[in-house]
């Protein structure tokens, strides 16, 4: 009896490796491989020559409302969103990555609450915009990329000199 036991744990041991921890392990190793390959492919960041050199353009006159106009035609329920003007316009930059060009521009951080298609408000979540020429060219924290633009925008309202809760 105790033979068979012994006989069940080993194929149980067998089993689980085959199914579960090989499995992982190589997971693992394609992760830890995909993640040293992309933080070989960051960008440098910008001498001061080069940062100089970039057009921000004039401070953007009637910022909020070229917030909204952006903001009118990509959220669910634009009429009722709230929309809370944090910190900027001011000039910032932020080096390109793998997931994204390099933005640079007036920079506006918003914290928006937004309702989602039950009607109910989602709670607050930050946005920086950035503005040249009196559109906004670039955003994070919306859209697809909503989860990991959230991070930047937490980041760069800290920039700007909000911190977000």
């Amino acid at each position: 009896m105790a033979l068979r036991a012994q006989g069940v744990q080993r194929i149980g041991r067998a089993v689980r490796d085959a199914l579960i921890d090989r499995p992982v392990r190589v997971l693992m190793r394609i992760l830890a491989a995909t993640a040293l390959a992309l933080a070989g492919c960051q960008s440098q960041l910008l001498s001061r020559e080069e940062l100089a050199a970039l057009d921000y353009g004039p401070r953007p006159e009637g910022y909020e409302k070229i917030v909204r106009d952006y903001l009118r035609t990509r959220l669910t329920e634009p009429d009722f969103a709230l929309i809370e003007f944090k910190a900027g316009p001011a000039p910032l930059y932020q080096k390109d990555t793998v997931l994204r060009d390099r933005q640079y521009g007036w920079a506006v951080c918003v914290m928006i609450n937004d309702k989602d298609r039950r009607g109910t408000y989602e709670g607050f979540y930050p946005m920086v915009l950035y503005i040249r020429e009196g559109k906004v060219v670039a955003a994070n924290g919306n859209g697809l990329e909503r989860a990991a633009g959230v991070r930047y925008a937490r980041s760069q309202c800290g920039e700007l000199g909000y911190e977000v809760p």
